[in-house]
């Protein structure tokens, strides 16, 4: 399984479980993304811990997850970024509109002072 997600009463965390989020994963995480959104999710966090590469279509998923979480007043929140991904979304110039955190205890810590 690519993904493992985990839904608390604040918000779902979306744990990427490949080390590439390309145009392989990429579609099933927008899947994933837009089905938690039906649901009513409106906060989610994707932590790529174990991602080391993502190319343009890995960005894009998490564009649609930062899309769909604005768009219902809810937050998103990208954490355990590895370098050469961090690197990419700095790059992409991505870094100054999404919410980045180092880890999920940081992540969390969003959540508590905006969503709690």
């Amino acid at each position: 399984m690519n993904f493992q997600i985990e839904k608390t009463d604040k918000y779902a965390v979306i744990k990427v479980q490949v080390e590439k989020l390309d145009s392989n994963i990429a579609p099933s995480l927008k899947s994933e993304l837009v089905v938690l959104n039906t649901d009513g999710i409106k906060n989610i966090i994707i932590d790529l811990t174990l991602t080391r590469y993502c190319d343009s279509s890995g960005l894009s998923a998490i564009l649609v997850a930062n899309r769909l979480c604005r768009n219902s007043q809810g937050t998103f929140v990208l954490t355990g970024l590895q370098d050469a991904v961090k690197k990419l979304i700095s790059i992409s110039q991505l870094d100054s509109i999404l919410t980045i955190t180092g880890n999920l205890t940081e992540a969390d810590t969003v959540f508590v002072s905006q969503v709690g």
